[in-house]
């Protein structure tokens, strides 16, 4: 390649071919331009198609033998997939979590009144309708009547009913979303205005 350093008057100035020379040694304003030329042949956007690139391939079995790569630095030192202890550390504490969820989801029974706290979302109040495990997910659910039409559906999910209510009063939640209690249905005032 060769670099060329034009004025603000669009005229030559030099060629800058000096290749140890630094930029800021050549008489460089405001307003000039550096005009390179490609002599190598290349066409425009040749190298902009990757899938021209010559690329460096090596089989899965081979790299496997190299104690060089960063498959043998995590194998290495126990990263990533290749942590066996952080496997098993992440296997009891789901078993851990799933013995917690069933303690909570066996503490309440069904017909008691509740309040379910969601994630930003309104507390909402209701009857515990369903407690146990469900086709449509795995882990302990708690089917729960809300008192107003602040659910997702009627007590059904995928075309299977574990319990009766009209639509969208129904809910499942899990159990640490659900507190028991005494827990009456709020008066609104709303059947005194008809």
């Amino acid at each position: 390649m060769e670099l060329e350093l034009y004025g603000p008057d669009d005229q030559l100035v030099m060629k800058l071919d000096k290749d140890e020379a630094l930029l800021g040694s050549y008489p460089i304003d405001d307003g000039c331009r550096i005009h390179v030329i490609d002599r190598s042949g290349a066409k425009m956007g040749e190298y902009e198609d990757l899938s021209k690139v010559e690329k460096y391939e090596i089989s899965d079995e081979l790299y496997g033998k190299r104690s060089d790569s960063v498959r043998a630095f995590l194998k290495r030192n126990k990263l990533g997939k290749f942590d066996e202890d952080k496997e098993a550390k992440k296997d009891a504490e789901e078993d851990q979590k799933e013995a917690s969820e069933r303690a909570l989801a066996e503490a309440i029974t069904v017909g008691a009144r509740c309040e379910v706290a969601l994630p930003g979302q309104p507390k909402k109040r209701g009857t515990v309708m369903y407690v146990g495990h469900t086709e449509f997910k795995a882990g302990s659910w708690i089917g729960v009547k809300y008192d107003e039409p602040l659910g997702k559906n009627d007590g059904s999910v995928s075309g299977k009913r574990y319990f009766e209510c009209l639509p969208k009063y129904g809910a499942f939640v899990k159990p640490h979303q659900v507190t028991v209690g005494d827990f009456p249905e709020e008066d609104y005032g709303l059947d005194d205005e008809m």
